[in-house]
């Protein structure tokens, strides 16, 4: 014993001499269940025994010697990467790159073989293929793995013109674009204007070159809502459908036609009745052959004609002449 009445030795029965009855197995009991702890503890894996080592005054290992090598140095790069891509995005000069590059992922797929070489386009009428490419924003740049035909069929759908599309692609190098045109079917003039429009007035596009030339020109407030009257008016001109120019839609309500430099006045009331009376008036006098500039059709009964500026100086002349001669 010690200085403290304590027993001191190894923990095993041999340790207890003499010891006997139930004092013996008590510690026979305990010394064979710490034993049995100690082999569990030897199986478990080692980060279960961490903790036991703690206890025991032993130190695990450290955060630096669990980590692989290189992590640090790979996280600061990461970061700095990070900070470089920032500033270079934020300065504009991402979006000068892909505006001369395309995007990166583009330019791997580019590289790859997979840029778009060829764009197949069918249903054109009225449009030109550079038109078409560049609506459907498809250039040099792009690539066909990360086109995106759902975009690309939007964005032609926002042309007037274009009535439906469909877009697709074809591996490795193309891309194919179906589309249905709008018909144009007049000129419409508004404010110094000039829209091109379908045969319900919907404006479809502007009025940019000579391709639609052809074209039947109507003027006014709502004369392209009013296009179906004055076709009608073209179709009953009969022989003078030719040599009407352009049709105006005066204040809402009537037609005054454009024919080779004389305006035919047409009524509110039956615009075709009065058409067909110029039509025989044409076949029996050469009206429209006469120095007139205008036709007013607008009376049933009469039909008013103004003369140019000289015709009516030369009958204003003549007139007196007449006088003149009566007179003397």
């Amino acid at each position: 014993m010690d200085g403290g009445g304590r027993v001191s030795g190894p923990l095993s029965p041999a340790g207890f001499p003499g010891a006997t009855g139930p004092a013996a197995r008590f510690a026979g009991q305990g010394l064979a269940g710490q034993g049995l702890a100690g082999s569990v503890l030897s199986r478990l894996p080692r980060f279960l025994r961490r903790s036991d080592s703690l206890r025991r005054g032993r130190p695990g290992p450290s955060m630096a010697e669990r980590l692989p090598r290189g992590v640090g140095a790979l996280g600061l790069s990461t970061a700095f990467g990070a900070l470089a891509l920032a500033g270079f995005v934020a300065s504009g000069r991402y979006d000068a790159f892909v505006a001369e590059n395309g995007r990166p992922f583009d330019i791997l797929a580019r590289i790859a073989g997979f840029g778009v070489e060829r764009v197949t386009i069918s249903g054109i009428s009225r449009m030109y293929e550079r038109e078409v490419l560049a609506a459907a924003g498809i250039d040099w740049r792009a690539s066909v793995p990360f086109l995106d035909v759902a975009e690309v069929r939007a964005r032609l759908l926002r042309v007037p013109l274009i009535a439906s599309v469909s877009v697709r692609k074809i591996y490795p190098r193309e891309i194919v674009i179906n589309q249905v045109e709008r018909e144009p079917a007049a000129l419409w003039q508004m404010n110094g204007e000039i829209s091109v429009i379908a045969a319900d007035g919907t404006i479809i596009d502007t009025m940019r070159d000579d391709r639609y030339a052809t074209l039947p020109l109507v003027v006014g407030d709502d004369a392209n809502t009013k296009l179906g009257e004055y076709l009608a008016l073209v179709a009953a001109a009969g022989p003078l459908a030719d040599r009407i120019r352009a049709g105006t839609y005066v204040s809402g309500r009537r037609w005054t036609l454009k024919l080779d430099g004389v305006d035919i006045r047409l009524p509110e009331v039956e615009p075709g009745a009065a058409l067909a009376r110029l039509v025989e008036l044409e076949r029996a006098n050469r009206l429209l052959e006469k120095d007139i500039i205008a036709v007013d059709l607008r009376m049933p009964d009469r039909v008013v004609v103004r003369l140019t500026e000289e015709a009516a100086a030369a009958r204003a002349e003549a007139s007196k002449k007449t006088k003149k001669g009566t007179a003397t």
